[in-house]
């Protein structure tokens, strides 16, 4: 193994360590030592790769968005329901819960902030270019995402998934024209 593919695969091993520490341990929990262990890499190593927490929560915030594009464009849907389905997919799971862990603290952490909307941006366009045949209007699409969104919410304290399905049932048919 290269130098460089050493480098990378102790990047990578960083990165999944990070999102599995904040899927555990939640933001708060997510700490540079626990996640050096958890990996078992040096704390050069740690340091080599990422300055400081910041550095690496931003660049977990990019990896978390890799994957959820990868899940979002793997599927290849053909039908609305599919689509829906696929990112639906994607926006519930651990992954979604990392993102989370990440949303919530960037509240009151401009840095991350920062950080996370540009990955966030990204996954936003995917989304929509994978929806936009389905749902036209921004107000259809917004409408979707955010009960997608709720819908993942809620299932970490209440997961019912017949009522979730009967909860995003309208979005999964077109609406029939009004009548003239």
């Amino acid at each position: 193994m290269t130098r460089r593919e050493q480098r990378d695969r102790t990047r990578r091993l960083l990165l999944e360590t990070t999102v599995e520490c904040l899927i555990e341990h939640g933001y708060a929990g997510t700490t540079t030592q626990r996640i050096q262990q958890r990996a078992g890499v040096s704390r050069g190593a740690l340091l080599h790769h990422f300055r400081s927490k910041g550095d690496l929560l931003a660049a977990a915030i990019g990896h978390i968005a890799e994957v959820q594009l990868g899940q979002i464009r793997a599927t290849a849907p053909d039908t609305r329901s599919e689509r829906v389905a696929a990112v639906r997919a994607a926006m519930s799971g651990p992954f979604f819960q990392a993102g989370l862990e990440l949303w919530l603290a960037a509240r009151t952490d401009p840095e991350l902030r920062a950080a996370l909307l540009p990955s966030q941006r990204e996954i936003g366009r995917a989304v929509r270019d994978v929806l936009a045949p389905d749902f036209p209007t921004r107000t259809e699409l917004e409408s979707l995402l955010m009960v997608l969104r709720g819908l993942a919410l809620t299932s970490i304290l209440r997961d019912d998934p017949a009522l979730a399905d009967a909860i995003l049932a309208p979005h999964l048919h077109p609406h029939p024209p009004p009548p003239p």
